[in-house]
């Protein structure tokens, strides 16, 4: 049996969660202990020495990192294919999948720091979500251009250019930022969402996501430290918020990658 680490809101292990059931296969959920103290171990933290999910294990192999965990699986379990036939569309959702994994997930990541997590309020909460509606509607408008008339990113067939992109866009439609209705990405969304793996998946972040406890009280008590790396710095930076950085590392309530060793 397989079995897949992850957190519901990770869009990154939904990625994961919606191949697997495209591919019809039979997995285990768990959600590792101590993630958000940055005290992750076991088991899991064997798996993947980052302390992040998702992590895959299956078997006597274990693998870490989204994509890597996306290739095992076309790699492992062929048919039905995800990724296309054609190596120039294999670039291509593999490109859209890279924009997705780093820089649209930032202004998500974001919007998580501000609502949730309340890091910033005030004139600089509303700066940074201005800024982050912006940024938004930007990568709408780059992944429409990916689109084009195909009514899939994928190509002819749903796959892995749109597994990796329905994550991402239904988190930015959870805070507000929704496409502009009836573009072809709106469109794209409603065939999307309405495929059974898709539709799971997501039922499972938005459940739950609506039983989150006070979560901004456990990170002012240091008891909860939001993972700050390559990408997620860079947009707390660029777009204004490098005073939540300073903040959070004097409090001691963000964390990076650890060690290896």
């Amino acid at each position: 049996m397989i079995t897949l680490f992850e957190h519901p809101l990770s869009p990154y292990a939904q990625k994961v969660k919606i191949a697997l059931r495209e591919k019809g296969l039979a997995f285990e959920l768990a959600m590792p202990g101590g993630l958000g103290a940055g005290g992750a171990g076991g088991q899991f933290a064997e798996a993947n020495p980052r302390a992040e999910v998702p992590a895959l294990i299956d078997g006597e192999t274990a693998v870490f990192d989204s994509t890597i965990i996306l290739e095992y699986i076309e790699d492992s379990w062929p048919s039905p294919a995800l990724l296309p036939h054609a190596p120039a569309d294999r670039a291509r959702v593999r490109m859209i999948e890279e924009v997705m994994d780093t820089h649209f997930e930032a202004v998500n990541w974001a919007m998580g720091e501000i609502n949730w997590f309340r890091r910033a309020e005030g004139d600089l909460a509303q700066s940074l979500k201005a800024r982050a509606a912006e940024q938004t509607q930007g990568f709408y408008a780059w992944l429409e251009k990916q689109l084009g008339h195909r009514d899939w990113f994928n190509g002819a067939e749903f796959g892995w250019g749109d597994l990796c992109v329905a994550p991402f866009v239904g988190t930015a439609i959870g805070v507000g930022h929704r496409p502009a209705e009836g573009s072809p990405l709106a469109q794209w969304c409603d065939r999307a969402f309405a495929r059974p793996s898709v539709a799971q998946t997501i039922a499972e972040s938005r459940a739950f996501d609506g039983a989150l406890t006070d979560v901004a009280g456990l990170v002012a008590q240091g008891l909860f430290k939001r993972e700050y790396r390559d990408h997620r710095l860079e947009w707390m930076i660029k777009s204004g918020g490098v005073d939540v950085v300073l903040k959070g590392l004097e409090a001691d309530n963000i964390r990076f990658s650890p060690d290896f060793g």
